[in-house]
């Protein structure tokens, strides 16, 4: 079986470097390459890879709700997430959000390979580092304090980590599809549901569990 793969990273000397990678590898063929989410709902749309090697972290939708919208859409493809970040909470959400696996930037082809193979077979698999860090965290995940992300929808949570992120009313709305009253209805549940009163409380929550970066 010859597997296809296609490489969504927002670097071009990234992309180029994996590409070569693979190209000497008789089971794999790269089938394309594009820079955003968008770009890869489009490309799968038209010519359904086995495989998508996803960055976890590009300007515009970003790779955890391009991995979102593209397993619930697609959900024979096989997504495998491609991060320089290799600390929680980034694996555990793009896994969350339906990706079969997780390496890091640093894999070797050797692991490269092994990962595509074992996803697109129906396995997961996780660069071994992460994997250790997943279990410990399953282990203690009873002791953690619940987030309180986790009453919000899937909607309202995509909304609240933009708000967090510092994204305009504008540009939020335009990323939502709804209008800017709308958008304003939203923010009140979120707000009400989280027990915050503003965009900053609710940043600082964010950042608290783990649903934004702190840099």
């Amino acid at each position: 079986m010859l597997i296809k793969v296609l490489l969504v990273d927002d670097h071009d000397i990234v992309r180029m470097g994996v590409a070569r990678m693979l190209e000497d590898v008789k089971e794999i063929e790269v089938v394309g390459e594009v820079k955003t989410g968008e770009e890869a709902l489009v490309f799968v749309r038209q010519a359904e890879p086995h495989v998508i090697l996803m960055d976890v972290n590009m300007p515009g939708m970003g790779g955890i709700e391009a991995t979102r919208k593209l397993a619930k859409r697609f959900p024979n493809v096989k997504i495998l997430a491609v991060s320089a970040c290799d600390e929680e909470p980034t694996p555990s959400r793009i896994l969350g959000a339906g990706a079969a696996g997780y390496i890091t930037k640093g894999a070797s082809l050797d692991e490269m390979v092994r990962a595509i193979t074992q996803v697109v077979h129906g396995s997961r698999y996780f660069s071994p580092d992460i994997a250790a860090m997943l279990a410990k965290n399953w282990a203690n995940r009873d002791k953690a304090d619940k987030s309180p992300f986790e009453a919000l929808s899937r909607r309202e949570l995509q909304m609240a980590e933009m708000i967090a992120e510092g994204k305009t009313n504008q540009d939020i709305a335009d990323t939502m599809g709804v209008a800017l009253t709308t958008l304003s209805t939203y923010r009140g549940r979120i707000f009400g549901k989280l027990g915050v009163d503003n965009d900053v409380q609710l940043s600082r929550l964010a950042m608290r569990f783990g649903v934004i970066n702190k840099e």
